[in-house]
């Protein structure tokens, strides 16, 4: 993956979470956008998952890490932006499938649902893991809404 700035965006259930992985950003050399949230103050994800899919479709980050306490609201509303392929991942193995063969541009983490050391795996892998291409190719090309 050819790690541009990483965007970042999550809820209030998110935060700490969110906290986890700027250090970790930061202790692997990342450069990172965040758009927030920047407290546990109860929120709303889209509040924060619209401006990262923005950022997302104009280039400005590349890639993303949504984050919510199932990850599903940020997941669902990320995806509803025609750039953006966001996968829900708990495990390490479901981040190297949605690199591999999704072309996953934003990994969404369930907050409340995995701890810092699986979010650290998650995230090794994501970052390490290359598109196939081929046939995934021909996939991805049907996602968008013509």
């Amino acid at each position: 993956m050819d790690i541009k700035t990483v965007g970042l965006a999550c809820d209030h259930a998110g935060f700490p979470l969110k906290k986890f992985v700027i250090q970790y950003l930061e202790d692997h050399g990342y450069q990172y956008k965040d758009y927030g949230t920047y407290s546990d103050m109860s929120c709303d994800y889209p509040d924060f998952a619209h401006p990262l899919a923005e950022g997302i479709e104009s280039g400005e980050v590349y890639p993303g890490i949504g984050i919510c306490g199932s990850g599903e609201g940020m997941a669902i509303t990320l995806n509803k932006h025609q750039g953006v392929r966001a996968g829900l991942v708990w495990s390490p193995e479901i981040s190297e499938l949605i690199r591999q063969h999704n072309d996953a541009n934003v990994i969404v983490l369930p907050g409340r649902f995995i701890d810092n050391k699986t979010a650290e795996k998650i995230l090794d892998v994501f970052f390490k893991t290359a598109f196939e291409g081929g046939r995934h190719q021909r996939r991805i090309e049907k996602i968008p809404v013509k």
